[in-house]
């Protein structure tokens, strides 16, 4: 074995009998790792709408991505997940596009995680260094960086302990915070002088945010041995996720003192602050508080544990595509994982666990609203491609509802995304859209450097004169089409929404404001129109191949070992 040759790339990856339980807590981890960030809906959008958005984005928002997701993953269960899936509907354009949105935003916001334990490590210890605190943040990303070195299933064990430790908290919060049930916690329903925009604004963002993540399993799903268990993971982690957000939040706000849900905080009970410590502290003593914070440090360890694991995968998985410098496809030999991938955003992670965090996250906000609308388009495309009447004979999970039920699950992530997007405000949507635009520069300049999808299936990703893939010249001219008319016509409603009508505090763009609004005017029309030339031109000197009719056994087997793997219906 040890005279064998090293295999690289997705080929060379490591598989792992993973149970659904697994499956199940690294979802948790993804997606959610506690309530951990609704403290600051409560004074944003109020008591009420805060309940009311966390009851119904679990309908509209976590369960038709969690269904997406689960149909995708199961015809094609490959590693790099949505990147797969859009390339096999749309091409390698928007597949990288995809695969592109999903990586940077893991590796911008990775640092994040790591910013806030030694925030909360300096709450327990004050007067710590600064020096301490730089030694906090190295020593949190050596010991998850081995972590995921030693393999997938050492990530889900490690996600298991922290899942549970941090359900047991929260769990203990609700049970708490029911039992001293003392004021009506959905009273009121908003602020004094609130419009239903004015909570909705305050909310669906944050909402938005905690309920996102469940894409990010797909990843690894090349290095599970019978990734059917996905699927049913998904199944059980987006309820438990509901309960984790809605039960702790209804029994805090009802357990506390009247009107105290105006100081609800992501510092609530370490600080000054209300918050989900704030239950314990006040019924069972004020050690609680302590407990509480160790538990807010174990949430986002457990967070950066599964997304380095994600995040890694990102740019492994388009490098063997010939989408990325080569080096980033090299796999251990002892471990067969992606050591490189992994490595790589440890670093970028150390770094920019020093920075401000305002630009990035206006950036990754985007990033991952735009993957949301892709996504559901995909997944409309690859049922035209691989009918469902053909999946049901292998076994292999398909959204219900027929196609009702494929309107409403593709339907609402794109509306709400589109929402999200607009409703965050200009700076979210002017720095987004710039930042988006890295996609196709990256995938030229990729393309042209490392030969792409083309390089090992030339007849089926064939180039055109300028050695790009055919039918690029198209795709680039209806992306800056595409990202012109959300520039255009979404700037008319932010000046009604943050200038006309809305709050002072919609924007941190100040008096600039008006002039950037003024830029995504111009801009946007100037891309729709040479966007839109681009595209006619592409038309007639550089059209897509035409479709052919696909092999559904051929394309299924590039992923599915179906020998190995049970259905999706098989216990």
């Amino acid at each position: 074995m040890s005279q064998q040759e090293q295999v690289h790339g997705v080929a060379g990856l490591k598989k792992h009998d993973i149970k659904v339980s697994g499956i199940v807590f690294m979802l948790y981890c993804l997606v959610a790792a506690g309530a951990f960030g609704i403290e600051e809906m409560v004074p944003e959008a109020g008591p009420g709408m805060t309940i009311i958005l966390l009851c119904v984005f679990p309908i509209v928002w976590a369960y038709p991505i969690s269904n997406l997701v689960a149909e995708s993953g199961s015809v094609l269960p490959s590693e790099g997940g949505v990147y797969v899936w859009v390339k096999e509907a749309f091409g390698e354009f928007w597949g990288f596009q995809a695969g592109w949105w999903g990586t940077v935003s893991t590796y911008i916001t990775n640092g994040v995680y790591v910013a806030l334990v030694a925030g909360y490590t300096s709450q327990m210890i004050p007067g710590m260094s600064e020096a301490g605190v730089h030694a906090i943040k190295i020593g949190m990303i050596l010991i998850f960086t081995v972590v995921n070195l030693m393999g997938l299933k050492e990530v889900g064990k490690v996600s298991t302990i922290l899942s549970i430790l941090i359900v047991l908290a929260f769990g203990l919060v609700a049970v708490v915070g029911f039992i001293n049930w003392q004021t009506n916690p959905i009273d009121p329903i908003m602020p004094a002088d609130y419009s239903i925009i004015d909570g909705l604004g305050g909310g669906i963002c944050i909402c938005v945010w905690m309920y996102c993540g469940y894409e990010c399993i797909s990843n690894m799903a090349g290095e599970v041995k019978n990734p059917q268990v996905i699927p049913k993971g998904l199944k059980i982690a987006m309820p438990l996720v509901a309960l984790t957000y809605v039960l702790p939040t209804l029994g805090g706000l009802a357990s506390l003192p009247a009107g105290s849900w105006e100081n609800w905080s992501t510092e609530g009970g370490f600080g000054t602050g209300v918050g989900y410590a704030s239950v314990l502290t006040t019924h069972l003593g004020q050690a609680w508080g302590y407990i509480f914070l160790v538990i807010a440090i174990i949430s986002q360890c457990a967070i950066f544990n599964t997304y380095l694991a994600s995040g890694s995968r990102g740019f492994f998985v388009l490098a063997d595509d010939n989408l990325a410098p080569k080096f980033l496809v090299k796999v251990s030999k002892k471990k067969g994982v992606p050591y490189i991938g992994i490595l790589s955003l440890a670093i970028v992670t150390l770094i920019l666990a020093q920075s401000s965090f305002t630009t990035l996250v206006s950036m990754e906000v985007v990033f991952m609203l735009a993957l949301y609308i892709i996504l559901p388009i995909a997944v409309i495309k690859l049922r035209k491609k691989l009918p469902i009447e053909e999946r049901k004979k292998r076994g292999l999970f398909v959204m219900p509802g027929g196609s009702a039920g494929l309107i409403f699950y593709a339907g609402f992530p794109m509306v709400i995304a589109v929402i999200a997007l607009l409703i965050n405000g200009t700076d979210y949507l002017a720095v987004g859209l710039l930042a988006i635009c890295s996609g196709p520069v990256a995938y030229l300049i990729f393309k042209k450097i490392y030969g792409g999808v083309g390089k090992k299936d030339p007849e089926n990703y064939p180039l055109n004169g300028a050695g790009f893939a055919k039918g690029d010249t198209v795709r680039v001219g209806l992306f800056m089409f595409l990202a012109g008319l959300m520039a255009f016509l979404g700037q008319f409603w932010l000046r009604w929404y943050e200038q006309d009508w809305g709050p002072d505090d919609y924007d941190m763009l100040g008096e600039s404001i008006s002039k950037v609004q003024d830029i995504l005017l111009w801009a946007g029309l100037a891309a729709i129109v040479i966007g839109a030339v681009i595209f006619f031109v592409g038309k007639k000197k550089d059209a897509p191949m035409p479709e052919k009719p696909v092999d559904m056994d051929a394309l299924m087997n590039k992923y599915l070992n179906e020998e190995k793997h049970e259905s999706f219906f098989e216990d």
